[in-house]
Formats: structure tokens, sequence, C-alpha cells
């Protein structure tokens, strides 16, 4: 039985798959996207606000 990696069919041209990749690096998550997102606002607002 043969151990190569078996590739899918090419179903639109010029498409690259990328679930096979992985690299190593910095993961987040959407949720922590998200609050640091909100954070910058909240801080951008009371530096207007000359609160801080």
């Amino acid at each position: 039985m043969s151990e190569e990696r078996q590739s899918l069919p090419q179903s639109t041209a010029g498409l690259t798959r990328y679930f096979d990749e992985e690299e190593a690096g910095i993961r987040i998550t959407p949720e922590q996207v998200v609050i640091v997102g909100a954070a910058i606002v909240v801080i951008e607002l009371l530096l207007r606000l000359s609160i801080i």
C-alpha cells in the first residue's frame, strides 16, 4: 500500500488550497480581535474626553 499524499483534483483554475499548509506564528481568535478593537475605541474616547 502506498504512503504517498493524495491530492484532491483541482476544481477551479488558479485557486490554491491552503487547508493542508500550516505555518508557525501567532494565532489569535476572532474574539480577541473584537476585544482589542473595543479596547482601542474606549481608550480613544477617554483620551478625547480628557479623562486620561
